[in-house]
């Protein structure tokens, strides 16, 4: 809610030298969230005045048009004859009134205005755009034509009111009254202890029955629907400049009078309003819900396809409006136009003003459901004062009778749905309680009161809440608001006192210690948003009948783009590594641990719990049924260079190994071991992706894949060439873990060292050679560690060699050198069994 502080000054007699600074301090403690403080006119200086354009030259000699005008500015040139000026606009005349900054004079942006030669002729000012002054866009397309009755000479920056103040407040959805000068005037009174002026204070004629007829069909979604009419309007009135540099301050934009007064007193109270043409209107107005198939063009221009939950407004014709949200094309008011013939100036000249206050929940369901966000929605959903729909009335006709000439009809037509005010019972020390501070009785039913409630009552009060006021239900919201304008800098700090308890769960701290590991190993956690489009999983070359592809969409998604939720943490990964190295950093490495969501085998809608009583097991069960399986991954990507280059060496850059030493310092920190072989998957490169698996109860599980992505994937997704990543099934890690971790027994007798270089087949993964030789070297094998890998002539086509470190160790005593060779050839023996190993040079 953007509020200009000369707007504010009329409800609230702030003293004169209070600025829009000194409002936000006294604001934001209260609990308005001031974002920002607009110095509108900041760079605006020298003389700018009302001018008359005099004579218009069209000069035809250049590329574009261009226009030079003698302007009449009366004695603020000091010298009484016309300015000449060049400009290029041409939604002016001659005759027309204009704003003219004369040379020496500064606007917004550091402009500069002098005399200078341009086009072959001297150009002595400028002919302002409302964009050059800093006002925004006024409808108007171009120059600034004021109306006729302004004198010539007198200073354009008072009329137009170019300097102000605006405070821009982040309105939360409870403090729905704050979206209008009323709530935000009522505010600013009780933090500087001034007496409120209410606009809302009207004097409203009682309801009739000869007003404009109206009927309501579903009470609940229309609580109250107040209809005023106003005849005799001239279609030729023009907003008054003072309106709509108020509209144009609080980020509206100026359309036509009827509209523009509609928008005023909608910012100006808070309620939403509605002009019809009632020369377009057949029959009475009503309200009800739409009809199956039923379709309304609603003021943007599109065609709506109305679901039976929609809350319209209809004619005898059906639909002419989405009630709260938008009006209908059909109903809308005219322009002015002027008939070529007969020079008659034809447009609205009565119109049906409509005042009314809907469901909150309806609307706002509405809104979504036709993705159709509105000035009256985002207010109608955060609550309305149900009892200023008739003032706001009374001021539209009002503001309609004095700007367009009109005449406001005796019927009054007021539709009131049957209700009770909301009355709240609380001890008066309650706030005390919830605060820890001795507020007293008499301070708490002061500050309610300031708030609008009526209090009664000694030790225990019955408070009644003001209509503006939806959002305070019970006794806490009551308290709430003693402590904000009390002040919440003003409560103690005590630090909370947590019971005693068992502290994380193992899987918890599991999670920890992943998460610290990977940081630990030099990765940088990155948090990304649940959401994914499909297209990626075809980027990503996920197979069709993969369990990546049973996607859980979401009915009302953040984006259109995202509709679904992620069955991988990779899509987000890679997103947040692609953005990373489009804003330079190149060397990269980011993890995340989280949930995936794979819609359930067994498709359902899942059934809306009871509120009234605890569910039955069986209801529960039904949920659950169709509830996505939600197991947590954790996933690593790589690029650049994973160790940099300087004086210590050239550095290496990230490769699939990385990747796959990541998957495998989860899973010690999970406390199992992986089985990693080569393998071919999605995404990955098929010659550089790594398969990891664990055994659970003695089964095999393959848990994820870790390597080098396939290049064409890389293109499609546009990230840096090779590029690396793992993602694994940390839940299924976890059940493989054979409990806690065991810290290992240090021995202090010495180690033997041995290696072996062995001669296996190319296509023998170097996992299966380095298992046999740990289960065949035995109980005294401390470590294994492959540390050259050759292919060549020496050792034949189609076959390679590996060569190991094995380090065997005694808890008890010094081996041998007999005992370490033994162990040794144990090994190499089971190895040349199981994957035709042979020693080299043997």
């Amino acid at each position: 809610m953007r509020v200009p502080l000369s707007w504010l000054r009329e409800y609230v007699d702030l003293p004169a030298t209070e600025t829009g600074r000194d409002v936000q301090a006294k604001l934001v403690p209260a609990g308005l969230e001031v974002e920002t403080v607009e110095r509108i006119g900041a760079g605006l200086s020298g003389p700018l005045v009302v001018g008359k354009v005099l004579t218009i030259e069209e000069l035809t000699e250049f590329k574009k048009p261009i226009r030079f005008c003698t302007v009449d500015v009366g004695g603020a040139n000091g010298t009484g004859e016309p300015q000449e000026i060049i400009c290029g606009a041409r939604n002016f005349t001659e005759g027309d009134k204009v704003v003219v900054a004369l040379p020496g004079a500064v606007l917004p942006g550091d402009f500069r205005i002098a005399e200078r030669k341009t086009y072959g002729r001297f150009s002595r000012g400028m002919i302002c755009s409302g964009d050059e002054l800093g006002m925004g866009d006024d409808g108007s397309g171009g120059i600034i034509v004021l109306p006729p009755e302004h004198e010539v000479g007198t200073d354009a920056t008072a009329l137009l009111e170019l300097y102000d103040e605006v405070l821009d407040i982040a309105v939360t959805p409870d403090r729905g009254y704050c979206l209008s000068m009323r709530g935000v005037a009522r505010e600013v009174a009780i933090a500087y202890g001034l007496p409120l002026r209410d606009p809302a204070l009207l004097d409203v004629p009682a309801p009739n029955s000869y007003g404009y007829l109206v009927k309501v069909s579903d009470p609940i979604g229309c609580s109250r629907f107040t209809a005023r009419t106003v005849v005799g309007l001239d279609p030729e009135a023009r907003s008054p400049i003072w309106l709509r540099r108020r509209l144009q301050k609080a980020g509206m934009r100026p359309v036509s009078l009827a509209v523009d007064v509609t928008n005023y007193v909608m910012l100006e109270l808070g309620q939403p309003l509605h002009a019809y043409d009632r020369t377009r209107l057949d029959g009475p107005i009503g309200v009800r819900r739409a009809e199956p198939g039923e379709k309304l063009t609603t003021l943007d221009g599109t065609v709506r396809v109305l679901d039976p939950a929609d809350l319209v407004i209809t004619d005898n014709r059906g639909p002419i409006g989405l009630a709260g949200v938008m009006g209908g094309a059909n109903t809308e008011i005219a322009d002015a136009l002027t008939d070529p013939e007969t020079g008659e100036v034809r447009g609205t000249t009565e119109v049906v003003i409509e005042a009314a206050h809907f469901d909150a929940i309806s609307i706002a369901r509405t809104a979504r459901r036709h993705k159709l966000a509105s000035e009256a929605s985002k207010r109608f959903e955060r609550g309305v004062d149900p009892q200023a729909a008739a003032a706001a009335a009374q001021r539209t006709v009002d503001l309609l009778v004095l700007l367009a000439g009109g005449t406001a009809e005796a019927g009054v037509t007021e539709i009131v749905a049957p209700s009770a005010p909301h009355t709240i019972t609380m001890a008066a020390d309650h706030p005390d309680r919830v605060a820890g501070v001795a507020y007293g009785r008499e301070t708490v039913v002061r500050r309610l009161q300031e708030v609008g409630c009526d209090v009664h009552g000694q030790d225990e009060l019955v408070v009644t809440v003001p209509s503006w006021r939806p959002d305070l239900r019970e006794i806490n919201d009551l308290a709430e608001e003693v402590i904000r304008l009390e002040g919440y800098e003003n409560l103690p700090s005590t630090l909370p006192r947590p019971p005693a308890g068992r502290g994380l769960t193992e899987r918890q701290r599991t999670h920890r210690r992943v998460g610290r590991a990977l940081a630990g190993a030099g990765y940088v956690e990155a948090l990304n948003y649940p959401f994914i489009s499909e297209q990626v999983l075809d980027q990503l070359d996920i197979p069709a009948d993969d369990v990546r592809r049973r996607v859980v969409r979401l009915v009302n998604p953040l984006s259109d783009e995202e509709p679904v939720l992620r069955t991988a943490l990779l899509p987000g990964l890679l997103g947040a590594l692609r953005r990373n190295d489009g804003r330079g950093s190149h060397d990269l490495a980011l993890f995340e641990t989280g949930l995936v969501f794979r819609a359930a085998e067994r498709r359902g809608v899942a059934v809306r719990l009871p509120v009234d009583r605890r569910p039955t097991d069986e209801e529960i069960a039904g949920v659950d049924a169709v509830l996505p399986e939600q197991p947590r991954h954790a996933a690593v990507v790589l690029a650049g260079a994973r160790e940099q280059a300087g004086w210590w060496g050239g550095g290496r850059p990230a490769d699939w190994a990385d990747a796959v030493e990541a998957a495998r310092t989860v899973a010690r920190e999970a406390g199992t071991e992986l089985i990693v072989r080569n393998g071919q998957y999605g995404p990955w490169h098929p010659g550089r992706c790594a398969e990891l698996a664990v055994l659970v109860d003695g089964r095999e599980h393959v848990v994820g894949y870790a390597g080098e992505l396939h290049p064409r994937v890389v293109k499609a997704l546009h990230l840096p060439a090779r590029t690396c990543a793992m993602e694994l099934d940390l839940d299924t890690v976890e059940q493989a873990s054979a409990g806690a971790v065991r810290a290992p027994r240090i021995s202090t007798f010495p180690v033997a060292t041995q290696d072996v270089a062995l001669v296996v087949a190319q296509d023998v993964p170097a996992a299966d050679v380095e298992a046999a030789l740990r289960e065949g070297a035995g109980e005294l094998l401390e470590s294994i560690r492959l540390f050259d890998v050759f292919t060549g002539d020496q050792v034949g086509e189609g076959r390679k060699s590996l060569a190991y470190a094995l380090r065997f160790r005694a808890a008890d005593r010094t081996l041998t050198v007999d005992e370490a060779s033994a162990a040794r050839d144990a090994a190499v023996a089971l190895a040349a069994g199981r994957t035709g190993a042979v020693l080299r040079g043997a």
